[in-house]
């Protein structure tokens, strides 16, 4: 089965701009792209990764600055793909096996905000749309195609990193590059109305 890791390498993370500069943005995705790497490579996969624009990383990458729905349409041609997204910092090797276990021809591991963090496909006729709650879409797409459809509940799964109040599920839950760098960076977790935050030094 093909793994691949699609990455923005030329200004990601947009809306995490009120609290990182576009250079610090591009070190930090770098950073959490090698604690996805590194859990594929730890449950014996060999990713890929596609990006928008050169990245050093510990994979054969691939520039391609299409967006996300074009790119993984044209690899949906392969006989079983896989894909997951570069800003996962939460993922174990013990969380890839749980994505990659059930034999379905298609496989969703569901973001927090209704987004699709990673799937399995096994089905020829599968297509993606990551517009909007794309997991409502994958859903329908998958019922209409005939695919048999199997969910993943995972938190560590569904913890994309996009705004800045999620760094703090980096901080309080990762242990890897990701949560490294924050800490260098002067990051550490703050409490505001009794909930969880982050500020910075």
């Amino acid at each position: 089965m093909r793994v691949v890791v699609p990455v923005s390498g030329s200004d990601p993370k947009t809306r995490l701009s009120p609290v990182l500069s576009p250079d610090e943005r591009r070190e930090f995705t770098k950073a959490m792209l090698t604690d996805v790497l590194a859990a594929l490579d730890g449950a014996g996969y060999d990713p890929e990764v596609v990006s928008t624009a050169p990245i050093e990383c510990d994979a054969p990458v691939t520039v391609d600055d299409r967006g996300l729905d074009a790119l993984v349409n044209d690899l949906l041609t392969e006989e079983a793909l896989a894909v997951v997204m570069a800003d996962l910092p939460l993922i174990t090797p013990e969380t890839v096996e749980r994505l990659f276990a059930p034999d379905a021809d298609v496989v969703l591991a569901p973001g927090l905000g209704g987004g699709t963090n990673a799937f399995v496909c096994r089905h020829p006729d599968f297509y993606v749309d990551y517009h909007g709650a794309s997991i409502r879409d994958h859903r329908r797409i998958a019922a209409e195609v005939g695919a048999d459809l199997t969910e993943v509940d995972s938190r560590l799964l569904a913890t994309d990193i996009d705004e800045p109040a999620d760094l703090a599920e980096v901080l309080l839950h990762g242990d890897a590059a990701a949560s490294e760098w924050l800490a260098d960076a002067g990051f550490e977790l703050a409490l505001d109305d009794g909930r969880v935050g982050v500020e910075r030094e």
